[in-house]
């Protein structure tokens, strides 16, 4: 769930069947990514066109609170191999062209392009001109050694990418998008990367796993009831990084992984917040029967946060996928 609740939410209801919301939420969630935009707020993009039953997936506002987050837990260790097959890119000379699928309002060019030299032209995808917009304002003006970044914005599917979409790119890169995917969505991805012979960066896919301090005997049972709201109407969720590195490993590329976690504490109370509404309402919209103990449960989540006496980890993976370059002997 880019723990979107992490994220997460794709095509999964961004609000309770039956409109009640969830237990101590001001109003209707999305699976992991605290409640949908009030009003006067307009919510993110859809990954499929012409699929009406599919929510928006994550309201600016809550995009803009988990960006922090989200920089501190990335995977540094993902950078140096990412810098070397850059670096020997056939005609690097002419700069980076990096894509970066369901962009939202940009933080991971703002987090990579400063850290990765040479000029660089970031295309930013999503279906929301709003982000689009934010996105390409917001964006980086300069890379590691002072070169110049440059974007444009593409409206469009981010789950119907080819190879003929990434014709000339460097790089692919996402937050947050693995687990809100197909198996089938997947493979096209790594379709289109591998085809394009270009390296695939693709951070914070929730892995399944949340830690809460102090424990409570509730958590399991939520965690459990999460990550099946998760797997519906085909999403992958926490099975998202495996089937991605078995796509891309089919498909010839080498494919790196490592752990990317939020840890939240007091600090970062207002995130915490909104990702518990979120992750709570997902489990009890998967398990109504779970309401009365999930209310309870989370106003005393809520009042400890409040405190400042929570502490949060929510488990995400980083992948790196490296295929052979266009070209390269099989």
């Amino acid at each position: 769930m880019e723990t979107v609740g992490t994220r997460g939410d794709a095509r999964e209801r961004a609000g309770d069947p039956a409109g009640q919301g969830a237990p101590g939420a001001a109003g209707p969630v999305i699976a992991g990514a605290g409640p949908v935009a009030g009003p006067g707020e307009q919510a993110t993009v859809r990954l499929r066109d012409g699929d009406p039953e599919e929510p928006a997936r994550y309201a600016p506002e809550w995009l803009r609170l988990r960006e922090g987050a989200d920089a501190a837990a990335r995977a540094q260790e993902l950078l140096d191999p990412l810098r070397i097959r850059l670096a020997n890119l056939p005609g690097r000379s002419g700069g980076l062209v990096v894509h970066d699928l369901g962009c939202g309002t940009g933080s991971m060019g703002r987090w990579l392009a400063p850290r990765l030299d040479g000029a660089q032209h970031w295309i930013l995808h999503d279906r929301d001109p709003y982000l689009l917009h934010f996105a390409a304002v917001a964006s980086p003006r300069a890379a590691a050694d002072g070169s110049r970044v440059t974007v444009e914005t593409r409206r469009g599917d981010v789950a119907r990418l080819t190879p003929d979409a990434l014709a000339g790119a460097s790089l692919v890169t996402a937050s947050a998008l693995l687990d809100v995917l197909t198996r089938e969505e997947i493979e096209a991805l790594a379709d289109a990367g591998t085809g394009a012979g270009c390296p695939a960066l693709l951070t914070l896919s929730v892995a399944g796993r949340v830690e809460l301090t102090p424990q409570d005997p509730l958590d399991a049972e939520i965690a459990e009831a999460f990550n099946a709201h998760q797997r519906r109407a085909g999403l992958l969720g926490p099975d998202a990084v495996t089937v991605a590195c078995e796509a891309f490993a089919e498909r010839g590329a080498t494919v790196r992984v490592h752990a990317s976690p939020w840890r939240l504490g007091a600090a970062e109370a207002a995130l915490t917040e909104q990702w518990l509404r979120g992750w709570v309402g997902a489990a009890v919209e998967q398990r109504p029967e779970l309401g009365d103990r999930a209310e309870a449960y989370l106003n005393a989540r809520l009042a400890a946060c409040a405190a400042g006496t929570l502490r949060v980890t929510v488990h995400h993976t980083d992948l790196l996928a490296l295929p052979r370059p266009r070209g390269a002997a099989t």
